[in-house]
């Protein structure tokens, strides 16, 4: 039986449990005798508010959580500090002695929009990335087997065309598949298995909430611990590479060694692979209309007798490469920030930033591709029977190198994840070389697409194959009455469009191809002598190095 209440049902206070109460504090939702008063006023950090007991404003206790602890009681405070309700008999106990309290009911209103709001959250974001991942996936999957049947159509035809003695090579390597094709299912199913789990993890916490936004239940309300930020750190994403088959040309003195190789397939997992995405991030880039006239921005002067190559470091500075052993750093005003000479005292022919901002650049006298680290040069790649010459950085972090043998009949392209070689890119389907045998100049670029871009100066084209090394198509110039010479590729980048631009420096222009190979436009003003290397910002302004001026031009085209 509540202590308060004798056989002639007298009200106690609350405090000394033992006088019959006389008046209540509204503030504190307690109530006090006489002499408990004076006591209970002497707190004066709060601005207390004492009335008469029957003149106090009421809220029916029918509205209040019950108390765990007292179980006759209401709780009419919430104890800021401890974060739990309280009623007048936890107050009485000392326990919560000069803790902030407010009131229940207020305290379970803000309480209620916080549940909104992480509810909200899941429903609306958290939830609806789960859900597209493991639609990815199921895709990924679906893709799958289309790219490996494929590899072993590849792998079979090539076998055909060979002799009894080399079924061998062809069921070995053909294990190699399956084995790969079981390696890639089993990181997919095991990511999906994951991406279900949290999936199930992020509908049950919905429920919960609903469930405790439905109810006064204070011990749901206490218990309750948001996983929300748990939920946004998403979990990495597995990159996977696909591998490829490279037939060669049948030459039966060097049976193994000719007959072909399968790229290896590579299981990676991205921290920040997935991201929480912005309606900005869900929708695709704005589409960006060509300019019939694009301007001359600013032209910087690099100070080379013969400039090769421009990439951005950001959109307010640029690495240059020349006919000089020194790649230099500038601002847009044309400001010399950094210089660093290179590691050999060779001339670079081409350089690249990575997604770190880190410097790289080739050596085809050293045979190498470096890097540079806050003025520190370290050897990455070194090769062995080939010379690198251009280069550029992906959008997953990796290196492609355009290389050329030692006896100069060769060239290829090779992905390279660290100093790892993952990719060789150098036949098509019919194992005919996709570029010009010799001839160094192939610059290099990925699109936004994640093909493969490369301006086959010797070839007069410029070869795309996707990410897989399949070739997509060859550009071989646009028929015009205005242009004088032949097609001479050079340069090369992409932009936020994944339009392909190339430098043509015979007839002191630049083409712009769709994604699909399609010529689109030239840009043929701003004065343009010899463009060679090019670069793109990230606001799609493009950057033209000149080869007889050492200049530097920014062009807005879009």
């Amino acid at each position: 039986m509540d202590p308060r209440y004798s056989a002639q049902d007298i009200l106690l206070c609350d405090l000394c449990q033992t006088a019959a109460l006389q008046s209540h504090c509204e503030l504190c939702h307690v109530n006090l005798c006489i002499v408990c008063v004076g006591k209970h006023l002497s707190d004066s950090s709060k601005r207390h508010n004492v009335v008469p007991y029957k003149h106090r404003k009421s809220t029916p206790n029918v509205y209040y959580p019950k108390c765990p602890n007292h179980t006759q009681k209401h709780c009419e405070l919430y104890c800021e500090k401890c974060d739990i309700p309280v009623c007048s008999a936890c107050i009485s106990s000392g326990k919560h002695k000069g803790h902030d309290l407010s009131d229940a009911l207020k305290k379970l209103s803000s309480k209620r929009k916080y549940f909104e709001k992480d509810l909200q959250e899941l429903e609306k974001t958290i939830f609806p990335i789960y859900e597209e991942i493991a639609l990815d996936l199921n895709s990924e999957k679906e893709n799958l087997e289309k790219h490996y049947e494929k590899l072993t159509t590849a792998v079979t035809k090539q076998g055909e065309d060979w002799h009894r003695e080399i079924n061998i090579i062809v069921n070995k390597q053909k294990s190699e598949i399956d084995e790969m094709k079981s390696k890639h299912l089993a990181a997919l199913n095991k990511q999906e298995n994951e991406i279900k789990q949290i999936t199930s993890d992020v509908k049950q916490c919905i429920y919960d909430l609903k469930k405790m936004l439905d109810s006064n239940d204070v011990s749901l309300t206490s218990a309750y611990k948001s996983r929300n930020a748990e939920f946004r750190s998403l979990p990495p994403k597995v990159n996977v590479l696909l591998p490829s088959f490279s037939p060669h040309q049948i030459n039966t003195e060097q049976l193994h060694q000719m007959f072909g190789s399968l790229s290896a397939l590579s299981i990676t997992t991205e921290e920040h692979g997935y991201t929480m995405k912005t309606p900005e991030a869900v929708s695709c880039p704005p589409v960006k209309p060509l300019l019939d006239e694009p301007e001359l921005i600013t032209t910087i002067d690099t100070g080379y007798d013969k400039v090769y190559s421009v990439t951005c470091l950001s959109d307010e500075e640029i690495w240059t490469c020349g006919l000089d052993k020194i790649m230099k750093l500038y601002n847009l005003q044309g400001k010399l920030l950094k210089s660093i000479q290179t590691k050999s005292g060779n001339d670079p022919p081409d350089i690249a930033v990575t997604r770190s901002g880190d410097l790289v650049y080739t050596d085809p006298y050293t045979g190498t591709v470096n890097i540079v680290k806050n003025k520190n040069i370290q050897e990455v790649i070194r090769l062995q029977g080939w010379k690198p010459y251009f280069v550029c950085s992906t959008s997953s972090g990796d290196l492609l190198v355009t290389m050329v043998s030692d006896d100069n009949k060769q060239s290829k392209v090779v992905r390279f994840s660290g100093s790892t070689e993952t990719q060789t890119i150098q036949f098509d389907s019919e194992g005919k070389p996709l570029y010009s045998s010799g001839g160094y100049t192939k610059y290099i670029s990925e699109n936004r697409n994640l093909d493969i871009c490369v301006a086959d100066y010797k070839a007069k084209a410029v070869v795309v194959v996707n990410q897989a090394g399949i070739l997509q198509f060859k550009y071989t110039g646009h028929p015009s009455t205005t242009k004088k010479f032949l097609f001479y590729p050079y340069g090369i980048t992409t932009d936020s469009q994944s339009q392909i631009l190339t430098a043509d420096p015979k007839n002191h222009c630049i083409h712009i191809l769709d994604q699909n190979g399609q010529f689109l436009h030239y840009i043929d003003n701003c004065d343009l002598q010899k463009p060679w290397g090019l670069g793109v910002d990230t606001r799609d302004n493009l950057f033209v190095a000149e080869w007889d001026h050492g200049k530097v031009k920014k062009i807005k085209y879009m």
